[in-house]
């Protein structure tokens, strides 16, 4: 989930102020964007931590697609 967008992520825009992960406050160098949301995180391990699960997830969404386009021919 890398962004190639090289518009810097800003701490004013984020949903949230305490780290899903953690519950500890957001920090301005572990932000995220999520379905056009800027998300945030305690720490960069905290936000990678993140964009790992939602990777490994869309992955597992796309095979899943996948069989089921199979499924139907």
């Amino acid at each position: 989930m890398t962004r190639t967008d090289p518009t810097p992520l800003r701490i004013e825009d984020a949903v949230n102020e305490l780290c899903p992960w953690s519950g500890k406050p957001i920090a301005a160098d572990s932000l995220a964007l999520y379905n056009g949301a800027v998300v945030g995180f305690c720490n960069p391990g905290c936000r990678d931590k993140f964009e790992r699960a939602l990777n490994h997830f869309e992955g597992a969404l796309q095979v899943r697609r996948a069989a089921s386009a199979g499924v139907d021919e």
